[in-house]
């Protein structure tokens, strides 16, 4: 049985996290992600390589410029990125656990966001992926190979979840702490993404077409990861809450307004 006690998630066991804190890094790590993918991943990529100006808002990034490179260009930073969390979470173990926490959900979400993009565009013909792989023939090889490396590389990151739990998180399979610690992130990634794309310049059609299932559906491996951890992997001693922590809840309160308010509505670069 889960319930919610007082802001703390609370199971049989008798260990008890914070759902504020939990949340809270949940919202940091997302709107990171996002950021990253947008704005590195297609605007920073896009404006180095000959764009003159766009529009980067929480779901898009708009130019009459393109690319390959820029269409490919955020899921390789949300790899790229994944990849350097997953390095500093296994230098962090003398970190709070609000801090591995946050390595490691952010690490998840980046790497979810990555190698779901493949699987979505594969199965979609739509989305970043998609652009990439339009005019190579023949064309359904080219998503047939999508599909495979999709679904190849996400099930690496389910892998990559059970041990990033159990080794810096002290959380096995069979824990009750997994139900509470995963459910959270995946339902506050999907509320500020779809807060924050109510008001994009583009309009209300690509939050539904792109953002939000994008976002469902990627992040869906923090609902059933659990399901596919080996049962060689031994959980750590690394067993220490997630305590209510108001530097990371303060953090978040005004990184969510501009979040949603600043770059929800669009931000136009030029130069």
């Amino acid at each position: 049985m889960i319930a919610i006690h007082r802001g703390e998630l609370v199971t049989d066991d008798s260990i008890k996290d914070d759902a504020f804190t939990v949340c809270a890094i949940s919202l940091l790590a997302a709107a990171l992600a996002d950021v990253l993918h947008e704005g590195i991943g297609h605007a920073l990529i896009a404006m180095l390589t000959g764009a003159q100006s766009g529009t980067l808002s929480t779901v898009a990034w708009s130019s009459t410029f393109d690319s390959r490179l820029v269409q490919a260009g955020g899921t390789l930073v949300n790899l790229m990125a994944g990849a350097v969390f997953w390095l500093a979470l296994t230098r962090a173990r003398q970190a709070s656990s609000e801090a591995r926490y946050f390595l490691l959900i952010a690490c998840l979400f980046h790497l979810f966001d990555g190698t779901g993009y493949f699987f979505f565009s594969a199965i979609t013909n739509f989305g970043d992926w998609a652009g990439v792989i339009a005019g190579l023939h023949p064309h359904w090889v080219w998503r047939v190979l999508l599909f495979v490396i999709g679904v190849a590389s996400y099930y690496g990151v389910v892998l990559l979840a059970g041990l990033g739990f159990a080794k810096y998180m002290g959380v096995s399979m069979k824990n009750p702490r997994l139900l509470r610690l995963t459910p959270l992130p995946y339902v506050t990634a999907i509320a500020v993404i779809g807060i924050s794309g109510l008001f994009n310049p583009v309009g209300i059609r690509l939050v539904w077409l792109s953002a939000l299932p994008a976002s469902a559906g990627a992040h869906s491996g923090m609902l059933w990861f659990r399901y596919y951890i080996p049962k060689s992997i031994q959980a750590s001693d690394l067993t220490e809450p997630i305590s209510r922590t108001y530097s990371w809840i303060l953090t978040a309160v005004p990184v969510f307004l501009v979040f949603v308010f600043v770059l929800g509505r669009g931000i136009n670069i030029s130069q």
